[in-house]
């Protein structure tokens, strides 16, 4: 049931188109408008679920306190809005924390619409098992400052898995640091490209993920057991 006044954080697929709750379209189909970083894949989203006349707002980092102010002026009017990313659960990197801090500083309700995650579907198939883990996120871009993060990391592990997400571009680097810091026989799970037709999803050495990656780009969540 739609609340007024109210901001949805709305999860989209992450790959498969199909992986899209119930919940999530109704939403999006009732919010008086959609809140997203690029027009372009707000209105993708929208003509792949056969969703017509829906505003889009565009909220990045070049506008972001203009657009927060017309945010809660519109809720405060009593609408109903849905933040989404690109791809599932929005606020892990794209713009949008400041914008929860303050809808919900001025007291309006803020509602999550669960759907597709990286890293549950990376922790679902893993084969350890998981009592508890570390979500270290996104290392330093550099490596200077990846392998001191990984160093840090090793340091604390205390036998808990940890698992890393970074940029497509990154996967051979990230790669070769947990590699040296950890070692060529530690044991790893990479999940690339989940729920996609070139789903991989890998379990060995690090030497032996490395050498089966090699160049490759693709989104992924690594897991160091």
């Amino acid at each position: 049931m739609r609340k007024n006044n109210a901001l949805y954080v709305v999860a989209t697929p992450i790959g498969n188109d199909d992986d899209i709750t119930l919940r999530a379209i109704n939403t999006l189909k009732s919010a008086d408008a959609l809140i997203c970083e690029e027009y372009r894949n707000g209105n993708r989203l929208l003509r792949k679920l056969n969703i017509e006349n829906k505003e889009i707002i565009s909220l990045n980092e070049h506008n972001e306190p203009a657009q927060i102010e017309n945010i809660l002026i519109r809720l405060a009017q009593g609408q109903s809005l849905a933040l989404v990313s690109d791809c599932g659960t929005p606020l892990f990197s794209d713009p949008g924390h400041k914008l929860i801090s303050e809808v919900s500083a001025a007291g309006f309700r803020v509602v999550p619409v669960p759907g597709a995650s990286a890293l549950t579907a990376a922790i679902s198939v893993a084969p350890l098992h998981l009592k508890k883990f570390y979500f270290a996120g996104f290392l330093p871009p550099a490596s200077e400052g990846r392998l001191a993060e990984l160093r840090r990391i090793k340091s604390r592990q205390e036998n808990i898995p940890v698992i890393l997400m970074d940029t497509p571009y990154r996967l051979a680097a990230v790669l070769k640091d947990v590699c040296n810091i950890f070692g060529k026989e530690h044991k790893i799970t990479l999940a690339c490209d989940l729920t996609t037709e070139d789903e991989r999803i890998l379990t060995g050495s690090c030497a032996e993920i490395m050498k089966e990656i090699g160049a490759k780009k693709a989104e992924f969540m690594l897991i160091i057991h």
